[in-house]
């Protein structure tokens, strides 16, 4: 099956309808995007939250430390403490950088770039994600999400 194949399939065993959009994944609202820190190993990121309702409930449960666990060389993975009103929506492409939600209560933060015909929700995305990688290494690892301070 090909990859738009295998994600209207996704799309249809979860209960919706439409297909595969690689546009998927929302932006950030436009005009008030919601920055957070997400720190690895004393490295601090910015990442800048989707324009979902699963970004705004994940905001609410700021700030988060979580044990990530790795999974296929390319991206962690944690279980949430509450579930997230999910909108799965298979994006066609992760890239290096994004925050996603699998289900509707697995954080996954990706460290690599890659096609994919699975569905997540779009949480957040990391804008300069070039040295994710090694800050994240190559097992499991701590991370904290947290608030971001506004600058006076």
């Amino acid at each position: 099956m090909g990859q738009a194949g295998a994600c209207l399939s996704l799309l249809v065993a979860a209960g919706l309808s439409g297909g595969c959009s690689k546009n998927a994944v929302p932006a950030a609202a436009a005009g008030n995007p919601v920055a957070i820190r997400i720190t690895v190993a004393e490295k601090d990121f910015t990442a800048i939250l989707a324009a979902t309702p699963a970004a705004v409930e994940f905001a609410k449960q700021l700030p988060l430390t979580l044990r990530m666990n790795e999974l296929n060389g390319n991206e962690k993975y944690a279980g949430l403490p509450e579930k997230l009103p999910a909108a799965s929506a298979c994006p066609g492409r992760i890239n290096r950088g994004d925050l996603m939600l699998y289900g509707s209560s697995t954080l996954v933060l990706f460290y690599e770039s890659f096609p994919t015909s699975y569905s997540y929700t779009a949480i957040g995305r990391i804008a300069d994600a070039d040295t994710l990688k090694a800050a994240l290494g190559r097992g499991n690892v701590t991370v904290t999400f947290a608030q971001k301070q506004k600058q006076r």
